[in-house]
């Protein structure tokens, strides 16, 4: 697949969404895939119009890929689909949050979420101040 725009056969993007969107210098928005049952954060993907018009219609998540530059849809290969559930853009237009249900991994490595393999980076824990 290319990083065409669509064809006459492929609608564009709803242009209500598509001008709430602020985008990087490559058109891209960063989407935040969570598990949509147990809040857990999976993975972190991007997205351009045509990908995330996809994702809003097909019921499944597709990503543009930054390194293959081309379209994927999680789980093609793997068989480790994301189902969609819900889509919300932030409040400031610039990131997804897309809840999912997750088949097996999230990772390419095989592990549930990408979040495992990086570690914790042992950041000081914070506290509330008491009132």
């Amino acid at each position: 697949m290319s990083h065409d725009a669509p064809t006459a056969l492929q609608p564009l993007l709803d242009e209500g969404i598509a001008s709430r969107l602020k985008r990087d210098e490559r058109g891209l928005v960063c989407a935040v895939i969570q598990q949509w049952d147990t809040r857990e954060v999976l993975m972190v993907g991007w997205m351009d119009d045509e990908a995330l018009r996809r994702t809003l219609t097909e019921g499944r998540v597709t990503f543009w890929s930054r390194s293959r530059q081309e379209y994927w849809r999680k789980g093609d290969s793997s068989g480790h689909a994301q189902y969609v559930k819900a889509v919300s853009l932030d409040c400031d237009g610039d990131a997804l949050l897309v809840e999912v249900d997750q088949v097996v991994a999230a990772c390419h490595t095989g592990e549930r979420t990408c979040f495992n393999a990086g570690g914790d980076l042992g950041a000081i824990v914070g506290a509330r101040p008491a009132l």
